[in-house]
């Protein structure tokens, strides 16, 4: 017998010191490992993440956001709902928001990780 999984959408807000740490690539590649689309950005919140693909890998991502994460990285609160899928075809970076009140934790006396770097000087990120 061949189990059906579903496809869908997860919808997922971070709280905490994640933001000049290198989570956004550390996103990107545990969601382009696990073939999922969708896309993930800084926020005055913290950092939003959309991903879709099957339920079952959905749910391994969630776990592996929370267990894996950048050493510097420190997850306060992570919220996510799952949603109908969009239809995304790639998984990005996009550029970060500025809408809101200002709740993120940024961590002072850290050096820019080589991801970050990389990141800032790559003319084809968006």
């Amino acid at each position: 017998m061949i189990r059906h999984t579903s496809f869908a959408r997860v919808s997922i807000v971070i709280h905490g010191a994640v933001q000049g740490v290198g989570f956004r690539p550390f996103v990107y590649r545990l969601a382009t490992e696990l073939h999922l689309n969708g896309r993930v950005s800084n926020s005055n919140e913290g950092v939003q993440i959309e991903a879709e693909g099957s339920k079952d890998i959905l749910d391994r991502f969630l776990l592996r956001l929370q267990k894996e994460h950048p050493p510097n990285a420190s997850i306060h609160s992570m919220e996510y709902s799952f949603l109908d899928a969009l239809g995304f075809t790639a998984f990005e970076i996009c550029q970060s928001g500025t809408e809101g009140a200002k709740r993120a934790v940024v961590l002072p006396d850290i050096a820019t990780c080589a991801d970050c770097l990389e990141e800032v000087f790559d003319p084809l990120n968006c």
